[in-house]
């Protein structure tokens, strides 16, 4: 895990965490995703914002994408995570039981964006099956349509 740079590649096994006061946009160039800092507005009353970063994988993964939003308060991430749905992501959503805050998962699931809810320790084991499976009947999709 590492706070993110501009342009750090994505890559199996590392989480990139957003830098403070700023927003992290997901960008693509031929097989390479990486990430891209930028300085902006509030979204959502919020910078990171994850609709922000949400947003940009909906464009630039798509359906190679697997979304997951947490515990926390307001709505920042829901449009963006239905959003990714419609671009063919699979996305989870951490369950109330689990949550601090269910805000932002709730509002995620009440507009649609949302394929699984699970408690929090089950949300890891989904999204590497998931990944594993190659997206293969998901959704009842294949990775490839």
């Amino acid at each position: 895990m590492k706070e993110a740079e501009d342009n750090d590649t994505v890559i199996r096994g590392r989480a990139l965490i957003a830098p403070g006061n700023r927003h992290m946009l997901l960008k693509r160039s031929g097989a390479r995703y990486y990430v891209e800092i930028k300085n902006g507005p509030l979204v959502c009353r919020h910078c990171p914002s994850v609709d922000v970063l949400f947003r940009s994988a909906a464009r630039y993964a798509g359906r190679n994408a697997v979304g997951v939003i947490m515990t926390g308060m307001g709505d920042d991430g829901a449009r963006g995570m239905l959003e990714l749905k419609e671009a063919g992501a699979y996305n989870i959503a951490q369950d109330e039981a689990t949550c601090v805050v269910f805000g932002m998962p709730n509002e995620a699931i009440k507009r649609g964006g949302v394929d699984k809810v699970l408690p929090l320790e089950k949300i890891a084991e989904e999204v590497v099956r998931v990944c594993n499976q190659g997206f293969a009947g998901v959704n009842g999709r294949s990775p490839l349509q």
